[in-house]
Protein backbone atom coordinates (compact mmCIF):
# COMPACT_ATOMS: atom_id res chain seq x y z
CA UNK A 1 0.00 0.00 0.00
CA UNK A 2 1.33 3.39 -0.55
CA UNK A 3 1.29 5.02 2.91
CA UNK A 4 2.61 8.51 1.76
CA UNK A 5 0.16 8.92 -0.57
CA UNK A 6 -2.62 8.02 1.90
CA UNK A 7 -1.17 10.54 4.31
CA UNK A 8 -1.32 12.98 2.18
CA UNK A 9 -5.00 11.92 0.95
CA UNK A 10 -5.50 11.98 4.99
CA UNK A 11 -4.54 15.69 5.02
CA UNK A 12 -5.75 17.31 2.29
CA UNK A 13 -9.32 15.76 2.07
CA UNK A 14 -9.61 15.05 5.73
CA UNK A 15 -7.51 17.49 7.79
CA UNK A 16 -7.71 20.77 5.89
CA UNK A 17 -11.55 20.61 5.00
CA UNK A 18 -12.32 20.75 8.57
CA UNK A 19 -10.18 23.63 9.66
CA UNK A 20 -7.16 22.20 10.81
CA UNK A 21 -4.61 24.93 10.24
CA UNK A 22 -1.95 24.89 11.92
CA UNK A 23 0.95 24.08 9.45
CA UNK A 24 2.90 22.17 12.14
CA UNK A 25 0.24 19.97 13.16
CA UNK A 26 -0.35 19.77 8.76
CA UNK A 27 3.18 19.07 8.19
CA UNK A 28 3.46 16.03 11.80
CA UNK A 29 0.27 14.43 9.78
CA UNK A 30 1.74 14.15 6.57
CA UNK A 31 5.53 12.70 7.78
CA UNK A 32 4.51 10.30 10.88
CA UNK A 33 3.91 6.96 9.69
CA UNK A 34 0.19 6.98 10.99
CA UNK A 35 0.06 2.73 10.04
CA UNK A 36 2.80 1.67 12.19
CA UNK A 37 0.92 2.65 15.43
CA UNK A 38 -2.24 0.12 14.61
CA UNK A 39 -1.87 -3.66 14.61
CA UNK A 40 -0.69 -5.00 11.02
CA UNK A 41 -3.94 -6.26 10.11
CA UNK A 42 -5.11 -2.16 10.41
CA UNK A 43 -2.97 -0.55 8.67
CA UNK A 44 -5.15 -0.28 5.47
CA UNK A 45 -7.76 1.83 7.72
CA UNK A 46 -5.03 3.72 9.59
CA UNK A 47 -5.74 6.98 7.63
CA UNK A 48 -9.41 6.78 6.94
CA UNK A 49 -12.07 8.81 8.47
CA UNK A 50 -13.29 6.26 11.40
CA UNK A 51 -11.53 5.13 14.40
CA UNK A 52 -9.20 2.65 14.26
CA UNK A 53 -9.77 -0.71 16.40
CA UNK A 54 -6.73 -1.65 17.97
CA UNK A 55 -8.17 -4.69 20.45
CA UNK A 56 -9.65 -4.77 23.61
CA UNK A 57 -12.39 -2.41 23.12
CA UNK A 58 -9.96 0.76 22.35
CA UNK A 59 -9.17 2.77 18.84
CA UNK A 60 -7.22 4.72 17.77
CA UNK A 61 -9.38 8.29 17.12
CA UNK A 62 -9.98 9.26 13.72
CA UNK A 63 -7.32 11.47 12.22
CA UNK A 64 -9.45 14.51 12.01
CA UNK A 65 -10.52 14.45 15.74
CA UNK A 66 -6.70 13.84 16.90
CA UNK A 67 -5.67 17.19 14.77
CA UNK A 68 -8.47 19.03 15.89
CA UNK A 69 -7.25 18.18 19.86
CA UNK A 70 -3.95 18.73 19.13
CA UNK A 71 -4.79 22.74 17.41
CA UNK A 72 -7.15 23.15 20.20
CA UNK A 73 -3.92 22.06 23.03
CA UNK A 74 -1.96 24.82 21.28
CA UNK A 75 1.23 23.16 22.39
CA UNK A 76 4.60 25.31 22.31
CA UNK A 77 7.92 23.70 22.22
CA UNK A 78 9.75 22.45 25.34
CA UNK A 79 6.16 22.33 27.20
CA UNK A 80 5.61 19.44 29.48
CA UNK A 81 2.53 17.54 28.42
CA UNK A 82 1.16 14.80 30.33
CA UNK A 83 -0.93 12.60 27.75
CA UNK A 84 -3.11 10.26 29.56
CA UNK A 85 -4.45 7.26 27.55
CA UNK A 86 -1.89 6.64 25.19
CA UNK A 87 -3.05 4.11 23.47
CA UNK A 88 -0.53 3.02 20.48
CA UNK A 89 1.35 6.21 20.94
CA UNK A 90 0.30 7.90 17.80
CA UNK A 91 -1.04 11.29 19.67
CA UNK A 92 2.62 11.40 21.90
CA UNK A 93 4.59 11.44 18.28
CA UNK A 94 2.73 13.93 17.42
CA UNK A 95 3.27 16.20 20.89
CA UNK A 96 6.75 15.29 20.21
CA UNK A 97 7.08 16.40 16.58
CA UNK A 98 5.32 20.00 17.68
CA UNK A 99 8.15 20.64 20.15
CA UNK A 100 6.70 19.08 23.55
CA UNK A 101 7.90 16.72 25.96
CA UNK A 102 5.83 13.98 26.70
CA UNK A 103 5.18 12.09 29.10
CA UNK A 104 2.50 9.22 27.85
CA UNK A 105 0.42 6.96 30.57
CA UNK A 106 -1.40 3.84 29.18
CA UNK A 107 -2.72 0.76 31.20
CA UNK A 108 -2.99 -1.92 28.67
CA UNK A 109 0.26 -4.08 28.23
CA UNK A 110 -0.79 -4.56 24.72
CA UNK A 111 -1.33 -1.37 23.71
CA UNK A 112 2.54 -0.25 25.60
CA UNK A 113 3.96 -2.74 23.63
CA UNK A 114 2.45 -1.53 20.65
CA UNK A 115 3.25 1.67 21.44
CA UNK A 116 6.94 1.24 22.05
CA UNK A 117 7.63 -0.76 18.81
CA UNK A 118 5.97 2.22 17.03
CA UNK A 119 7.51 4.83 18.57
CA UNK A 120 11.46 3.29 17.90
CA UNK A 121 13.04 4.77 15.81
CA UNK A 122 11.23 7.67 14.75
CA UNK A 123 12.66 10.83 14.23
CA UNK A 124 12.00 13.05 17.66
CA UNK A 125 14.24 14.52 20.13
CA UNK A 126 15.83 12.00 22.21
CA UNK A 127 14.10 11.79 25.42
CA UNK A 128 11.39 13.94 24.43
CA UNK A 129 8.63 10.78 24.75
CA UNK A 130 8.43 8.58 28.15
CA UNK A 131 5.84 5.72 27.84
CA UNK A 132 4.54 4.59 32.00
CA UNK A 133 2.20 2.10 32.64
CA UNK A 134 -0.52 3.31 34.96
CA UNK A 135 -4.09 4.73 35.20
CA UNK A 136 -4.97 7.37 33.10
CA UNK A 137 -7.33 8.66 35.77
CA UNK A 138 -4.84 9.47 38.25
CA UNK A 139 -2.09 11.11 35.93
CA UNK A 140 1.56 10.58 36.77
CA UNK A 141 1.65 13.02 39.62
CA UNK A 142 5.52 12.20 40.28
CA UNK A 143 6.18 14.28 37.12
CA UNK A 144 4.32 16.95 37.28
CA UNK A 145 3.80 19.65 37.31
CA UNK A 146 2.54 19.59 33.84
CA UNK A 147 2.14 22.94 31.11
CA UNK A 148 -0.96 20.52 29.58
CA UNK A 149 -2.78 17.58 29.57
CA UNK A 150 -4.37 16.04 26.68
CA UNK A 151 -6.58 13.18 27.45
CA UNK A 152 -7.22 10.86 24.62
CA UNK A 153 -10.73 9.29 25.01
CA UNK A 154 -14.09 10.90 26.15
CA UNK A 155 -14.77 11.87 29.36
CA UNK A 156 -17.95 13.92 30.91
CA UNK A 157 -15.78 15.74 32.82
CA UNK A 158 -12.13 16.76 34.26
CA UNK A 159 -11.04 14.94 37.19
CA UNK A 160 -9.57 17.20 40.49
CA UNK A 161 -6.87 14.89 40.54
CA UNK A 162 -5.29 16.26 37.44
CA UNK A 163 -6.38 19.46 37.97
CA UNK A 164 -3.64 19.59 40.90
CA UNK A 165 -1.22 18.34 38.67
CA UNK A 166 -1.16 21.39 36.30
CA UNK A 167 1.19 24.27 36.43
CA UNK A 168 -0.48 27.16 36.82
CA UNK A 169 -1.74 28.01 33.85
CA UNK A 170 -1.47 24.79 32.34
CA UNK A 171 -4.35 23.42 30.47
CA UNK A 172 -6.38 20.69 30.02
CA UNK A 173 -7.88 19.28 26.47
CA UNK A 174 -10.20 16.31 26.17
CA UNK A 175 -13.17 15.17 24.25
CA UNK A 176 -16.09 15.59 27.00
CA UNK A 177 -18.52 12.85 26.60
CA UNK A 178 -22.04 13.98 26.87
CA UNK A 179 -25.22 11.67 27.18
CA UNK A 180 -26.88 10.62 24.37
CA UNK A 181 -24.35 12.44 21.88
CA UNK A 182 -20.97 11.56 20.48
CA UNK A 183 -18.08 13.13 21.94
CA UNK A 184 -16.77 16.44 20.21
CA UNK A 185 -13.77 17.96 20.82
CA UNK A 186 -14.11 20.54 23.58
CA UNK A 187 -11.27 23.45 25.54
CA UNK A 188 -11.93 22.80 29.32
CA UNK A 189 -8.89 25.38 30.42
CA UNK A 190 -7.77 24.76 34.08
CA UNK A 191 -5.26 26.58 36.07
CA UNK A 192 -3.25 24.98 39.47
CA UNK A 193 -3.23 26.74 42.11
CA UNK A 194 0.00 28.61 43.56
CA UNK A 195 2.82 26.94 45.38
CA UNK A 196 3.03 27.36 48.81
Amino acid sequence: MDFAGARKWMVDGQLRPNKVTDPRILSAMSDLPRHRFVPPAQAPRAHADEDVPLGGGRVMIQPMMQARLMQLAQIRAEEQVLLLGAGSGYGAALAARLGARVTAVESAPALLALARDALAGLSVAPGSIRIIEGNAARGHAEGAPYDLILIEGQVPEIPPLLVEQLAEGGRVVAVQRRPGRRGLPCWAAAWAAPSA
